[in-house]
């Protein structure tokens, strides 16, 4: 059984087969897709799912990695963190840098794909070597630019409107440009290492192995080690809801490959805990997908705190196993939890403490909003609807579609 018809048990044999109904026209059509990490992080993830999808659906479909030094992902940290609207100072020098690199990278391009997808800035230089035949070019923005740095955002806006289509999670992140832009919200792999159903005594083992108390409950917050998932902010909140409520507090991550601030920051945490035995804080591995969904399913609380947010696929992965999340009312995060109903949105760290107090001195209510998360992921974010809405993007771009498109589910 391919992977898209793993999902008839859970969608139904009319979606998966609406869906390859529309993927006909793409039969054969040569596909690739380019970032700059092949682990650790959300693009790597989303990428690990929708490409087998995608040739499950008929395509013919290729996932490269382009090649930085130390230098390159330090200029690219620098322009992501100010596309987020966080000051940050891009140099001559560093344009230069960011130059080289795209100049050394240009022959990753496949010269027969009938499409050719760029996510996020690090390679978006390569559409110079774009010619002017068959292929459609797509840039897929996974950042949340509604308050990007209009001085970083114009050192690359030349190079996004080199390509047919841009596409970004939510029409609040588009931007005046002189090519279609579609609208994709991110979906998660519902049979993956990260989000399969587990027996409760793997959950269990996990927990006790790190030292985590199974009979107490836990908070917990799975995310890279970068300030704009603010894992300070959640110590001081959890330190605040403690006081209340006796609980655990999980702070479970690691880095990428193209992020080299993750080992200061998680220095900073490791010192702001100082030692605590009732906070862990977890440095894991790319590829500890079934070690987070066992913390994932003994934690009571999910967190996801962030400042800056383009999607937050951890906040879809804790809904779809029923659980509670409070997350910062930021990017992709607000159309993911419904306040009230799916989780809470907060704007603080007083406000996340009052929420995570709440949701664990009433088990009533975190079982409501679980049940609640669970069914609005089942119907809106599983990466079969993320298929369907990559299937009509790609034909739109291919029919030349113009102004700003929005792809809804």
């Amino acid at each position: 059984m391919g992977p898209l018809d793993r999902y008839r048990s859970v969608l139904g044999d009319e979606e998966i087969e609406t869906i390859r109904q529309l993927a006909r026209p793409l039969a054969g059509a040569v596909v690739q897709h380019v970032n700059s990490t092949a682990k650790g992080g959300g693009v790597a993830e989303i990428l690990g799912g929708l490409v087998p999808l995608m040739r499950d659906a008929g395509m013919e479909v290729d996932w490269d990695v382009m090649e930085g030094d130390a230098r390159f992902f330090a200029v690219t940290k620098a322009i992501h963190n100010a596309l987020h609207g966080v000051p940050a100072e891009v140099t001559g020098e560093m344009v230069q840098v960011f130059e080289e690199v795209t100049a050394k990278n240009l022959g990753l391009v496949r010269r027969d794909a009938d499409f050719v997808t760029i996510h996020d800035p690090q390679p978006v230089g390569l559409v110079r070597a774009r010619d002017r035949g068959r292929a459609r070019w797509l840039w897929r923005c996974h950042i949340d630019l509604s308050d990007a740095d209009p001085r970083v955002w114009a050192l690359l806006r030349d190079d996004v409107e080199r390509f047919d289509a841009a596409v970004f999670h939510l029409a609040d992140y588009a931007q005046a440009l002189s090519i279609p832009q579609f609208m994709i919200m991110p979906a998660i792999d519902a049979f993956s290492e990260k989000n399969v159903e587990l027996p409760p005594e793997e959950v269990r083992s996990v927990l006790e192995r790190f030292g985590i108390d199974p009979r107490r409950p836990v908070v917990l917050q799975v995310s890279r080690f970068d300030r704009l998932k603010d894992p300070l902010g959640v110590v001081r909140a959890y330190q605040l809801a403690r006081t209340w409520h006796d609980c655990q507090l999980v702070l479970a991550g690691g880095g990428a490959s193209d992020d080299p601030e993750g080992e200061r920051v998680l220095q900073e945490v490791v010192e702001a805990v100082g030692g605590d035995p009732d906070i862990h804080v977890l440095s894991l591995p790319p590829e500890s997908h079934r070690t987070i969904n066992a913390l994932q399913r003994g934690a009571t609380v999910i967190v996801q705190k962030s400042l800056r947010e383009g999607f937050g696929l951890v906040v879809t992965e804790a809904m779809w196993k029923g659980k509670p999340v409070v997350g910062g009312a930021v990017g992709g995060i607000r159309r993911q939890i419904i306040h009230g109903t799916t989780g809470f949105l907060v704007h603080s760290v007083e406000g996340t403490a009052f929420r995570i107090r709440q949701i664990l001195t009433n088990p009533g209510l975190a079982h409501r909003l679980g049940e609640s998360a669970q069914q609005y992921v089942r119907g809106s974010f599983l990466l079969p609807a993320y298929l369907k809405q990559w299937i009509l993007a790609l034909l739109a771009a291919r029919h030349g579609g113009r102004g700003v498109s929005y792809l809804e589910r």
